[in-house]
């Protein structure tokens, strides 16, 4: 099958370069940056103190430092959150404008494997890349692995956990400390997790962000982004069983592959 390949207009990136690169953002990600060798992506994030997304992000390994994949509308807050921490840090903070592609249901060549599930396929920086697809066929694509997308993320109120980031390799819960690493790990080890993004289909154009999913008259979560016959919802796990609604509309909820079991 020949690989589709999109432009990712969406997506951003800033490069932090230096002799302090590494340690600098091992300590405020949620990834392990350290062990991040050259032509290596991870994927991660920055929270905030209490442990709310701030910036969902892909991490390209560099001799000199690494690049960070963000969502082209939150760069600049990125640099600037970053240039708050710098404090004494030998580093540089700069944002560049290469382009962002994606490639599925496999990595093309010359494609990086998607970190966060191999059904992603992969991404690439830069270089000669004939497109063959759309943003918005990527976003279908996503939408049917079952993963969020950063528009789902509603920034300093969404847990990462709630965000499905630990069943996609975006945290490391054995790198040591990392911003707002108390409160997530107290949620992981507790297993205290009322609510996941999960995908739901429904005949026609989506609903608003912010709509209602209803069990009955029971609230059970809430839409995010989505496309005509499907959207993400942020969604109670306890209130998954029985008929859910959206605007009177019956939808369905589809459990991701990554995700083996909902349990409240």
């Amino acid at each position: 099958m020949t690989p589709r390949i999109a432009h990712l207009a969406s997506r951003a990136l800033v490069q932090v370069s230096g002799p302090d690169a590494r340690p600098f953002l091992h300590n405020l990600l949620t990834q392990d940056v350290e062990g991040l060798t050259p032509e290596t992506l991870r994927f991660g994030a920055l929270l905030s103190p209490p442990g709310r997304l701030l910036f969902d992000l892909f991490l390209l390994g560099q001799d000199d430092g690494v690049v960070l994949d963000v969502a082209a509308a939150r760069r600049e807050a990125l640099i600037q959150r970053l240039s708050m921490y710098r404090l004494r840090a030998s580093i540089d903070i700069q944002s560049i404008e290469t382009p962002v592609f994606a490639s599925w249901p496999g990595p093309a060549d010359g494609f990086l494997p998607d970190p966060r599930t191999p059904d992603m396929g992969g991404r690439r920086y830069g270089g000669a890349v004939a497109a063959n697809a759309t943003e918005a066929d990527y976003r279908h694509h996503q939408l049917t692995t079952g993963l969020p997308d950063a528009a789902d993320i509603s920034v300093d109120k969404t847990y990462p956990i709630e965000a499905d980031f630990d069943l996609l390799n975006g945290i490391d819960f054995h790198k040591g400390c990392f911003i707002g690493q108390e409160t997530t790990s107290r949620m992981w080890r507790r297993g205290a997790i009322r609510n996941r993004m999960m995908p739901i289909t429904f005949d026609g154009p989506p609903p608003a962000m912010g709509a209602e999913v209803l069990n009955g008259e029971l609230r059970a979560g809430e839409v995010m982004t989505g496309q005509d016959g499907a959207a993400m919802a942020l969604l109670r796990l306890d209130r998954l069983d029985g008929p859910l609604t959206v605007d009177g509309r019956p939808v369905t909820v589809r459990r991701p592959a990554f995700l083996p079991e909902v349990t409240a």
